[in-house]
């Protein structure tokens, strides 16, 4: 292993402290045009952090001057670049407004989508992010619907429907679990509605007539029949879907116990 000797040492934190010292003067410079030919290199050398704060310096000055679109372009991009998906996203829709006939207006409206979808959450947490990034998108696509991105944006829409779909799921399944039998068998009616294709439609059937169940014959005597019955049709609805559920012994007992409770009510 090679050691740097004290020499080697003192000469690179000299190096160093001269480049900041360069830069830090840079940036405190009036000179435009060496801040915009310094940022471009930066930016080349993938130094995104200096070029960030470069472009930013640049940008009030060369606003409606040439380079100004350039200065937009890179600075969003340096953003993107490190990461900053909420800034980015910014400076790309500040783009496509202030350049709608730049050549790169169709990629800044791409690029603003991008970054929210970046910006989407895991499906547990708040899914604010989601469904924007599924508005950018599909407003990108009524604008371009040729556009090569195409494919992986239907790519990309369906991933966060899913998740949007998955999130929508555990809240109804967690009325369920919670004991809300009411909020749960509404909830689960309103998701099955919403999501007839769902991965999710054999468990939502189950614990939405489960819930039935529990909320009517846990009801007040003149509601109970009427709610029970619609437990015995929620039960003819499930076993025509899914004969040989794992739910199947639990959702005849459900059945048999809704009759019974039906039959008696009715001899009273």
């Amino acid at each position: 292993m090679r050691i740097i000797s004290k020499l080697g040492l003192i000469v690179l934190t000299i190096a160093i402290l001269s480049g900041c010292t360069r830069y830090e003067k840079l940036l405190k410079s009036a000179d435009s045009d060496a801040k915009y030919e310094a940022a471009m290199k930066y930016y080349e050398a993938h130094n995104y952090t200096k070029a960030i704060q470069l472009f930013e310096n640049l940008i009030m000055h060369y606003h409606g001057k040439e380079h100004s679109e350039d200065i937009a372009w890179y600075y969003a991009m340096s953003l993107m670049q490190e990461q900053d998906y909420f800034s980015a996203g910014y400076q790309f829709r500040t783009f496509y407004k202030h350049y709608p006939y730049n050549d790169r207006a169709e990629e800044a409206l791409y690029n603003a989508a991008m970054c929210k979808y970046h910006e989407s959450p895991e499906y547990y947490l708040d899914q604010k992010q989601t469904t924007e990034a599924i508005t950018d998108f599909e407003s990108y696509l009524d604008r371009y619907p040729t556009s090569v991105h195409v494919p992986e944006i239907n790519g990309y829409l369906d991933e966060m429907r899913a998740k949007l779909m998955r999130k929508d799921y555990d809240i109804a399944y967690g009325y369920y679990l919670t004991e809300q039998y009411n909020a749960a068998y509404v909830s689960l009616q309103n998701f099955l509605n919403n999501y007839p294709d769902s991965p999710y439609k054999e468990d939502a059937m189950f614990y939405m007539l489960a819930s039935g169940y529990q909320y009517g014959i846990n009801s007040r005597e003149d509601k109970m029949k009427d709610r029970l019955q619609q437990v015995v049709n929620d039960f003819d609805r499930f076993v025509t879907s899914f004969r040989d559920s794992k739910y199947l012994a639990r959702a005849q007992d459900y059945y048999t116990k809704s009759k019974a409770a039906i039959a008696k009510l009715e001899t009273r």
